[in-house]
């Protein structure tokens, strides 16, 4: 009797756990483009959603102070998109054509912190997945 509360016990902690993370971003690997830092996010779509368009944008706190802001995207505002299946995985990335580039090395960064998350699915409607972001 014991031994099957525990058995229960132990698969409805696993179902709650599965479920408590939606969407999960972490910090991707950084590169260089013309000596200036260009960080990536790394994205885990838990969810029973397609996620049409992501967008998170990270301030980075330089060595002497200076902040700058990064948008990291899953694709174009207004293009094609890439949408990001229930069960898959994407990388964010800074579009450089389309927005300022970070101006210092990446050793030169010693913060990083979330401003804002977009996250949006079909029709522009909002995510209703939660999204973790440690970037």
């Amino acid at each position: 009797m014991i031994a099957r509360l525990i058995v229960i016990g132990l698969a409805f902690t696993g179902s709650t756990a599965h479920a408590a993370s939606d969407i999960d971003v972490k910090r991707g690997p950084d590169s260089t483009v013309f000596g200036s830092c260009v960080p990536s996010l790394a994205v885990d779509n838990r969810s029973a959603e397609t996620i049409d368009y992501l967008q998170i944008d990270i301030v980075m706190v330089l060595g002497d102070g200076r902040e700058r802001t990064i948008e990291l995207k899953s694709a174009y505002r207004e293009g094609v998109h890439y949408p990001i299946l229930p069960g898959g995985t994407a990388i964010l990335r800074q579009h450089l054509d389309t927005s300022k580039v970070l101006g210092a090395e990446c050793g030169d960064v010693k913060a990083r912190r979330v401003e804002r998350t977009i996250c949006e699915v079909t029709g522009g409607k909002a995510c209703t997945s939660s999204v973790l972001v440690q970037p």
